[in-house]
């Protein structure tokens, strides 16, 4: 057995305990007494580890992040073509926001401030993480010739974060996204066109 071995299993307690907090009373509410106390160790030992409330919740944010985009990319690999893609990334990311146990989604909505100060800029904003995130599926893309050749990957892959959270989040009139259907035929019907489209144009 290593000497870090030990270490590294009270610095996983300690990130498992802070989540459970976060997910009971959110950033503001959690203190580091109740994570200390939740992970079974003293304050003393927590700050040996961690040397404040926020590199503590950072360290768990950060955790929740890497497990959600890694679950997303698992699941869309498993899926041919971009539109079906796309749509199953609404999916997904409906699915994230309806779920009480999507930590990450909730603290981020309900407490941004808070989130921001937490888990450091790299990453507090939504929209540049998923624009990210869509950039690979796009470069497949491309190569495929589902959408134009002359298309600006990171440019196209900001609007598709920017479509995906409208659709994921907002309600309408004409579109039900619970309905698997549906969602692709509008996925089709509109955001690939503009995908396909001649971005001089």
């Amino acid at each position: 057995m290593t000497a870090t071995t030990p270490t590294q299993s009270v610095r996983d307690r300690l990130i498992d305990a802070a989540e459970s907090c976060l997910r009971v009373k959110g950033i503001r509410a959690t203190t580091v007494s109740e994570v200390a106390e939740v992970a079974g160790v003293s304050r003393g030992w927590l700050y040996r580890h961690f040397p404040d409330k926020v590199s503590l919740l950072g360290a768990a944010i950060v955790r929740l992040n890497d497990a959600y985009w890694s679950e997303a990319h698992a699941l869309l690999e498993r899926i041919d073509g971009l539109a079906e893609q796309i749509a199953a990334g609404i999916r997904h990311g409906r699915l994230a926001y309806e779920d009480p146990g999507a930590l990450l989604m909730k603290l981020r909505l309900e407490e941004p401030e808070e989130f921001a100060a937490c888990a450091g800029a790299g990453v507090q904003g939504l929209v540049p993480d998923l624009a990210a995130f869509w950039s690979r599926y796009l470069e497949v893309a491309r190569e495929r010739g589902e959408i134009h050749p002359a298309t600006d990957i990171a440019e196209a892959s900001e609007w598709v974060a920017r479509a995906l959270i409208s659709l994921a989040t907002v309600p309408g009139n004409t579109l039900d996204p619970s309905d698997p259907v549906a969602l692709l035929t509008h996925v089709r019907r509109y955001v690939m066109p503009g995908l396909k489209a001649d971005p001089e144009l």
